[in-house]
């Protein structure tokens, strides 16, 4: 199994960036998936979710309006589009994968099977 997580980098605060999740091993379309967040210090923190349809989305408040999540289950990719950045979405990202959402989704570090690697962003002000 592996998910790698790409896109990440420096940008400036208004800016947008688009991280993708390549997955294998696994059927993806059978599994919800996630984003999530952490700082040095700071736990992960969920970010957004996405069911195995993509019918079904889910959004942390500091990044509704603003964060996209979707996924391609032919490419096997999950992705989020992040919009009008600030520097406090500064982080490392990672994907995750869960097994038993259902057509649904989780926001629980702990319910998901499998994490990536993590990508970084860097928001400057």
């Amino acid at each position: 199994v592996q998910l790698q997580a790409s896109g990440g980098g420096l940008v400036q605060a208004g800016d947008s960036l688009r991280l993708s999740c390549a997955a294998s091993g696994f059927t993806f379309s059978d599994y919800g998936m996630g984003w999530f967040r952490q700082t040095t210090g700071k736990e992960r923190e969920f970010v957004a979710a996405i069911s195995w349809s993509g019918g079904r989305l889910g959004y942390a408040d500091s990044v509704k309006g603003r964060f996209t999540i979707s996924r391609d289950n032919a490419k096997n990719a999950v992705y989020l589009q992040m919009n009008s950045l600030k520097p406090e979405d500064t982080a490392a990202y990672y994907c995750a994968a869960d097994s038993d959402s259902g057509d649904n989704y989780y926001t629980i570090e702990g319910w998901f099977d499998y994490w990536g690697q993590g990508t970084r962003v860097t928001v400057s002000s």
